[in-house]
């Protein structure tokens, strides 16, 4: 910390350092000095102290590199940009029936995503993290309303309120409708923010953990979720006529903070002016309620230790955690594999947010094309095919850890072991997921007589997935980077990464074209009836792919552990 950084730093801890001039004060008399000193230190100084820090770690940062700069200043005109469309719109919104609808639930989402964000981009703010500041002899409260004051600056702040300001003026009709705003306004902006704080505040630890930095991993799943969910609600609203359809959620959203308090300015607006009243109080109460608790969650960090100075349990749960799950899967080397595969699903944060991404993509790809009337039962195959990905490249998610398994397969057989026990942990949860979202998409459609022939695809789908996924990760093995949480592929193995990934999904469906061509058959020549023949066909098929893609892989993996540890550990 240089600069302005320095002497903002330096002026909080001298307003709180008391360093006794004779060497010889008690601990005691330390501490009363101490406390002195911090209570003599007006809140409104420390609010400016902290904003100017906020400002200095900007500038520092922003100086260290062109690209960094340029980031931020692309940043700030695209949200600028949007800002101001947002706004305009909302202006020109103003005197339609729908607008309250449209001001109140936008509000709410606003708030919704200043509660959610800090859970997945808290490292994207250095600010954000209150454990840099537990060594200050600070007090929570004051502190809480330095803090509060410093986070009303950047560019978060600066959009919320084009959006805010907005949605006010687009409800504001009449003197007492614009007094209410006066009001309003504000405390909806302090209340998201104060939100974002608590809520970082509470989780700060859990954030920078490995559990924490999981979430930052599955962010995108959440972007790529809720595009979904806007997607489908826009084509909803259009369907049912207009704004109209909004009114339901707008009657409860406008009862919740901060949204209450667009919802008192149209309350205003109507000559409401009681019911405008008590959303304004709800909203202030609210903001004194996340204050609180924000207070709360500072007190406990800087006077609760922890997880790195506390002695790790050694205890008996700890020690026999796994072992409920080895209990029921099979003895020897197949059930320590399909463990091991378990484990590194559940910890690895990659291989995570990966299972996880592709659990939700599948099962949004049928159900939502099936609420919108559009689907088929038979979209319900893209959950096997997205789960059945898992199975390629497996070696490469092992990263260079995978010399030490190298080490136990000496022959075909246990490369045959090998590959079939983690096929046989991969079906463990792809095999009861593909049913339940081809059941629940059969359920939504309301097309049971195709269930079985989509049962019988799903499970040839995910046989042939599992055969080419493992000839794929024999023969196109590659290295998954450690280091950079959105880097899949090792510099120069972008082409053996597509050959593995693509090329194997191709095959794979090709060699689905026998179940997939007696389907199509039996819906042209109207043998409905027969299409549940399709169900142990299809099945039986998929196990005899799977079969022989493990048998002409184990002897390739066999013979090629040099190659195949080089290219997984290649960084």
């Amino acid at each position: 910390m240089s600069g302005s950084a320095a002497d903002s730093a330096q002026s909080v801890q001298d307003g709180g350092a008391v360093v006794g001039a004779h060497g010889t004060d008690t601990d005691a008399q330390g501490a009363d000095a101490r406390r002195g000193a911090v209570d003599a230190l007006p809140t409104g100084r420390l609010a400016g102290i902290f904003v100017r820090l906020k400002l200095s770690l900007l500038r520092n940062g922003l100086r260290q590199s062109t690209a960094r700069t340029a980031v931020f200043v692309i940043s700030l005109v695209f949200a600028l940009l949007v800002a101001a469309g947002q706004l305009l719109g909302l202006i020109l919104l103003r005197g339609n029936d729908g607008a309250a609808s449209v001001s109140v639930l936008l509000t709410g989402v606003l708030a919704l995503g200043w509660a959610v964000m800090p859970l997945f981009f808290a490292s994207g703010d250095e600010t954000l993290d209150p454990t840099r500041l537990v060594m200050l002899p600070l007090r929570p409260r004051p502190l809480v309303t330095a803090l509060l004051t410093a986070s009303l600056v950047g560019i978060g702040p600066l959009f919320s309120l084009c959006l805010v300001l907005g949605a006010a003026l687009a409800v504001a009709h009449g003197t007492g409708a614009a007094l209410v705003a006066v009001v309003a306004v504000p405390l909806t902006l302090l209340v998201c923010v104060a939100l974002a704080r608590a809520v970082a505040a509470a989780n700060i630890r859990l954030l920078t953990s490995r559990k924490g930095r999981d979430l930052a991993l599955l962010s995108g799943l959440l972007v790529a979720v809720g595009l979904q969910v806007v997607n489908f609600g826009a084509q909803r609203l259009g369907q049912s006529g207009g704004l109209s359809a909004l009114e339901p959620a707008t009657e409860i959203v406008r009862w919740l903070p901060p949204a209450a308090a667009i919802g008192a300015i149209d309350s205003a607006s109507e000559g409401s002016y009681g019911v405008a009243l008590a959303q304004l109080a709800l909203t202030a109460g609210a903001l004194y309620a996340v204050l609180r608790y924000w207070e709360h969650s500072l007190t406990r960090l800087m006077t609760a230790p922890d997880g790195s100075t506390l002695a790790a349990s050694s205890g008996p749960d700890r020690a026999g955690s796994s072992s409920g799950l080895h209990r029921l899967l099979p003895g020897g080397r197949t059930g320590t594999v399909m463990q091991r595969f378990l484990r590194y699903v559940w910890r690895d944060p990659k291989t995570k947010a990966t299972w996880v991404t592709g659990l939700a993509i599948g099962l949004i790809v049928p159900l939502f094309n099936a609420l919108q009337g559009t689907g088929s039962i038979y979209f319900a195959t893209f959950a096997a095919g997205m789960l059945g990905v898992q199975m390629y490249n497996q070696f490469g998610q092992d990263t260079s850890a995978f010399w030490m398994v190298a080490q136990t397969l000496s022959t075909t057989r246990d490369a045959y072991d090998e590959l079939r026990a983690r096929a046989l942990a991969l079906l463990l949860i792809t095999l009861p997921y593909s049913t339940l979202v081809t059941v629940v998409t059969a359920a939504v459609l309301a097309d049971w007589q195709a269930l079985p022939s989509a049962l019988g695809l799903s499970y040839a789908v995910l046989g042939a997935m599992l055969g080419t996924g493992a000839v794929s990760s024999a023969r196109f093995a590659y290295s998954i980077p450690q280091d950079n949480a959105y880097k899949n592929v090792a510099p120069g193995q972008g082409a053996i990464a597509w050959i593995s990934l693509f090329g194997g999904m191709v095959v794979g469906g090709l060699l689905c074209a026998p179940v997939i061509a007696l389907t199509i058959w039996a819906h042209l020549t109207d043998a409905h009836g027969q299409l549940w023949l399709v169900l142990p066909l299809g099945a039986a098929y998929g196990v005899l792919m799977a079969w022989v893609g493990l048998r002409l892989a184990a002897p390739w993996t066999a013979q090629r552990l040099p190659e195949i540890i080089t290219a997984v550990s290649k960084s």
